[in-house]
Formats: structure tokens, sequence, C-alpha cells
């Protein structure tokens, strides 16, 4: 098992019915009702999209001062620089500001600092030099909020500055014409959510005007929706509609540079998700940044010339393989470092080295937080200094922890779950130890474990049709707070299974109540999935249609694969959820629904032992004599839940201790109806 708890959704069938009913498809009406929005009115205003949902972006605190500097500095021919970040949200929106700054006849330098020499955020060298260029005017995109000094020195410098961001503020902000940040403590904007992009894209709308912005949305949505997803934002509300509005702009984006790179990756002839932008699209973005040349990328997306993009396309591919080769290596060895720590050192991972490349340590840490299921801190080291880059785990909050630790660190910002920060190499143990320590605080000292989500189990394998996969279409775009369906499909037979990809990833055959699929399960072998042919396994997975030589076919992408229950523990386990009082599928309802036979001899034997006195057995042996008794198949399940009609029914009283039932049989008059029981109607209902 990749995950060590598996975590299912309860099932809610009478909500999934009423969803259907509207016409809601089984599939993603049971993936609404699962994750909450169990009425119509509630999955569709989640599901909601449209542009009109969209707030007035002048609700942004400080927005209107930043728009009236802006027009002042375009009116008087000024010299504007946008100064963004190195990552895809900030690459982006360096050039979907400066595009539109251009469009209104501005001049605008872009300006993204180099990962390597200048590090994250508004540096004073980079001030100065475009001080020296003549720049009247700087607009910061994705990064600024934390620029105290920075600010300072250049309103000495008499330049004046406005900052647009979405990250974290600290206590106090940097003293600006405007600073435009949704998580301000006083800005009253609703949607907190914005990437970077997202909050450039407003400035540029509230610059256009609400005659021209319904325009401008369709212009640039592509480069906000690239931003958002690559930046791990929630997909829900604005984001939902501006990720949607994107997905569908890229198709036929107008962009040379952006659609060389589709064509490079292989994007342009599939359709485009979510998906396909975080995992393909946006690491060949990102790549230029973390390997120090996020010019290119930003050249890119700007370029008019369509030569010229491809060339860039080609270039950015190239840099992406150059770092995957990189992170693998830096990965690689932080294993070693990791597997030597000492327990009371593992809470969080705090590792640190000279020489690893600062571009692609982030992403290592992300790796990290998979494979030990905790927060993770890569360091770099250099003449004394380090520069850290965090990822989070379990919710674990990085931007306070990083607070709490802000006395032993140089500097900070980020997010609650991705976080980057500077510190002396001296000061890294001490960090380590208050970290641990932190960790230990949030989870009450208990230890992290990796746990998938499951959305819904599969009862019937014939939903999974090519139009029943499709169906969940309607819930794109996927990301953080709309992830991506897992489903369960349990009790399935391995049929085959083979290594490809270089023995990289395993593909297998499952088949599951007369069914066959096709699977897939990237990243691991047989021997670390621990399946082979003939094995029966619970499969968790993500539905997608496959594409070869022009033949579509309904595969399953798992997530993750782990033994099936053998039939006792099975009809054990759905006996204990109906005596819990958990929803239970038709499906459910109906294996637990004893048949007149079943219930006979339960009675014959009963009635039988009793004349001896009281009836003392183990559950389990008193389902296996019934059934050899009567010739029944054996169903512990069912024996136990016509043992609770009974006893509702006034015909037993049933004591229970830990291994044993003591049943005493009573007499009654006349004859007893089970089928008026409520346990025998609350079945049927659900069956119906």
């Amino acid at each position: 098992m990749k995950y060590r708890q598996w975590n299912l959704r309860p099932a809610h069938p009478a909500a999934r019915a009423a969803m259907e009913a509207v016409g809601v498809p089984p599939l993603p009406a049971a993936v609404l009702c699962a994750r909450g929005l169990d009425t119509v009115e509630k999955a569709r205003d989640f599901l909601a999209s449209d542009e009109g949902l969209l707030n007035d972006p002048l609700l942004l605190r400080d927005m209107e001062a930043a728009v009236a500097r802006i027009r002042a500095a375009i009116d008087g021919g000024e010299h504007i620089a946008v100064y963004g970040d190195y990552d895809v949200d900030g690459i982006t929106s360096t050039c979907l500001l400066t595009d539109y700054l251009r469009s209104l006849g501005a001049a605008v330098t872009p300006y993204i600092p180099d990962r390597m020499e200048e590090g994250y955020g508004l540096g004073a060298a980079a001030v100065e030099s475009l001080h020296a260029q003549g720049v009247k005017l700087i607009i910061t995109v994705d990064c600024g909020i934390t620029a105290v000094e920075e600010a300072d020195l250049a309103a000495f410098l008499g330049v004046d500055l406005i900052i647009t961001d979405h990250h974290e503020c600290k206590s106090s902000l940097p003293a600006a014409v405007a600073v435009v940040d949704p998580h301000r403590p006083d800005c009253p904007y609703p949607f907190k959510c914005l990437a970077g992009v997202g909050v450039a894209l407003k400035l540029a709308l509230a610059i256009a005007g609400p005659a021209a912005q319904s325009a401008l949305l369709r212009k640039y949505a592509d480069l906000a929706a690239v931003g958002t997803v690559a930046d791990v934002m929630s997909v829900v509300g604005e984001n939902r509609t501006i990720v949607r509005m994107g997905l569908s702009a890229l198709a036929h984006t107008e962009r040379p540079g952006l659609k060389a790179l589709l064509r490079e990756a292989g994007l342009d002839e599939k359709p485009l998700t979510s998906v396909s932008i975080g995992y393909t699209l946006a690491p060949r973005i990102n790549a230029s940044g973390r390997m120090g040349c996020a010019s290119l990328a930003a050249e890119l997306l700007l370029t008019a010339d369509s030569v010229r993009g491809a060339e860039l396309a080609q270039e950015l591919c190239a840099l992406n393989r150059e770092r995957q080769a990189i992170e693998l290596g830096i990965f690689e060895e932080c294993v070693d470092l990791a597997d030597a720590l000492p327990p009371e050192e593992r809470p969080a991972l705090v590792l640190s080295s000279e020489g690893w490349h600062q571009g692609v340590v982030g992403i290592v840490a992300s790796r990290l937080t998979e494979k030990y299921s905790c927060p993770a801190f890569m360091i770099c080291l250099q003449d004394g200094h380090g520069k850290g880059s965090c990822r989070s785990f379990g919710g674990f909050n990085l931007f306070a922890a990083l607070e709490a630790c802000s006395d032993l660190l140089e500097g900070f910002g980020g997010h609650e779950l991705a976080a980057g920060f500077t510190i002396l190499e001296k000061q890294i143990p001490a960090f380590r130890a208050r970290m641990c320590a932190l960790v230990r605080e949030a989870t009450g000292g208990a230890e992290m474990v990796s746990a998938l989500e499951l959305d819904a189990e599969i009862d019937d394998p014939g939903l999974l049709t090519q139009e029943g996969v499709c169906s969940l279409d309607l819930l794109e775009p996927y990301g953080t707070g709309n992830q991506r369906p897992t489903f369960l499909l349990s009790g399935c037979t391995v049929a085959a299974l083979s290594e490809v990809g270089g023995g990289r990833h395993l593909k297998l055959k499952v088949t599951a109540r007369g069914r066959s699929f096709d699977a897939i399960f990237f990243s691991a072998t047989a021997a670390e999935a621990g399946v082979a042919v003939g094995d029966r396994v619970d499969v968790a997975f993500y539905p997608q249609i496959n594409e070869y030589r022009g033949w579509r076919s309904v595969q399953l992408q798992v997530a993750d694969l782990r033994s099936s229950l053998t039939r006792a523990q099975a009809e054990r386990a759905l006996y204990e959820k109906f005596r819990r009082g958990e929803e239970l599928t038709p499906r459910e309802a109906a294996a637990l629904t004893p048949s007149r036979e079943e219930f006979a001899g339960l009675w014959r034997y009963l009635k039988g032992r009793s004349a001896a006195g009281r009836v003392e057995e183990t559950a389990l042996r008193l389902s296996r004599n019934v059934a050899r008794t009567y010739g029944l198949r054996e169903t512990f399940m069912r024996t136990m839940v016509c043992l609770e009609v009974f006893g509702e029914r006034g015909l037993v009283q049933v004591e229970r201790t830990t291994d044993l039932l003591r049943i005493d049989v009573k007499q009654v008059d006349g004859k007893v109806d089970l089928e008026q029981s409520s346990i025998m109607m609350r079945l049927r209902k659900l069956i119906e």
C-alpha cells in the first residue's frame, strides 16, 4: 500500500438518487453527495462558473489608488516596471500585466529576478537598477507584501511603488502608493484565494473599467488559468470561473509561444484539463525559473513571433528534462539523509547541504512529504547562509510555524502549504528542534500518516463506461478544494500485469463482477505494490479515457492497491457499518437482507437448542451451525440481521459479551410478521 490509511467518505444514497432524478449522472452525483454537496442547490452553487460570479475588483483595498497612479503614469509617459516572481504564477502575472499596459501605450519593462543570484521578492539592488534605468513606477506582482525596507528605499529614490500580491501579510505593510492583497486584514474582498496572477488580472480589469472587462477577461483567461493551477490555489469560487474560462481559451490561444509549448508538450491535440496544466504545461514554464533563466518563459509568453516561440518552447522542454535529472539526484541523496535521522528529528524533515540546486529543492521537498508523511524543509547552504524551501503535510500551517521561528530566521514568506525562508547555518539545529516540537504540538504527539481520500465505492462496475467516465467532466476543473474524484473498486482479481516504461510503471488487467478493466499504476512496480496474478485486491483509482492508435477505452489510473478483505472480513465490516447506523448503498442493503429460508433456519435452530435452556454461542459459530444444519449458505452478516429482527419483534432476547451471544427464546402468541420490523423496512426501502 502506498497510503497507510484509506478514508472512504460516507455514501448518501437518498441524496444521490435525488440528484440523479434531476439529470445529474451517477458518478458525479456520487462525488458531489460524498463531498457534502448533497442538494441540487448546493451542487448548482458549487458548479457555477459563469463570468457574472466574479467580484468587483474595486472591492480590493487600495485598488482605486493603484488604478489612479497607473493611469497617471500612462498619461504622463512614465517608464513603468512590472516586477514579478520566477515561478509560474509570477511569470504569468508579469506577462499579463506587461502585455495589457503595453496595449494601453505604456512604456513597460518586465523584471523577473534571478532565482540563484537575487532570490525571491523585491530586491534592493533591483530597485536601484530600475531607478537607474529611469523607472518612475514599480508594480509588483505575486510578491512584495513583506518588502518593507525595499519600499522605503524606493521612496528615498523617488520611485513610486504599487504592490500586488496574494501571500500572507506580516504585522506591518510596506509604505507604498497602494498595497493590493486580499490577505490584508483590512481588505473587504470576499474571495481570499486568488493567485498572484488573479490579483494582477483584477488590477487590469479595474484599469479597464466595467465596459471593457468582459473582453479583457477572455483575452487573459489563459494566462490566469495557468498561473492559478500551477500555484495550487483552491479551484473554487472565482478561481473556478477563471480556470474554466482559461481552459477554453487555451485550446485556441493566440499567443505564438504558448501555442508552440502546447505542441511541444504533446497537448495540442488533447482536451486540456487542469491536470494537464499542472503536470505537463506548468513544469515546463517553471523549469526556466528553477534553472535560473525565468526570462525565457516570460519571452515565450510575450513574443509575437511564432518562429521564436517554437525555439523557446524547445528550450523550455530541454530545461525541464535537465531539471528532472537534477531533482532525481537530490531526492535520492535526501532519502539517505532522512533515513539516517534519529526518531526525535523525524516529525519534520529539516535537511541541509551545500551544492543543492536552489531551483529544484521545493519539488524535492514535496516528494519527501509524500514519502515520509511529514512537513519537509530543504536548505541550500553557501558560505554559512542557507536558503530554504518547505512544503506542508497534513494541513500543518507553514507560515504560522515560520512566524514562531522568526527569531531564528533572516526572513521568510509564503503560504500555509508552501513557503520559503533564509537562515544562518549555525541556527539550523535550533530551527530543526523547534520545528519538530511545533509539529508534535500540532498533532498532539500522534504520528502523521499518509491518507487517501476516497469519494465513493463503485458497487456496479457497469457504471464505468466511456459515457459514465466522461460525465465526470461536469466537475472540472480540478485542483485544491475540488480534487480529481477517487473511487474504490473492491474485490478485484488481478488477471494480468506487466512492468512498462523501462520498469518504472505497472500495467494491470483487473476483473470485477464479470467486467474487465485495464489499469495503470505510475511509479510503482509489482514488488512495491505487492501484487501478483491471481491476487484479490481493492483498487483506488481515477477513471479516465485512454486513447491509443485511435482506440478509446476506459482505464483505471491507480492511486493505490491493497489486499481485499476475505469474505468473512468483508461481511463483518458491512454488518458493523449497519450497526453503526451509517448510510448503506442499495447493493449493501441487499447483501444484508435475509431470505425467508434464512429466517426460518435460524428460528428452528434456536427453538431446538433452547429446549435445553439458554443458547450460548459465538456469532461466527452460530452462523456456521445454522448453515450446516439446514443446508444454507453461511453468511455471518445476514444471520446477525435475522437475530436483530427477532429481538426487535420480541421473539428473542440477546445479551452480548466480547466473544459470546447469550440468547433467550421468548414465548409469543400467534404469528409475528417479520417484514414489519423497522430493520426490514429500512433495508427494503434502501433496495428500492
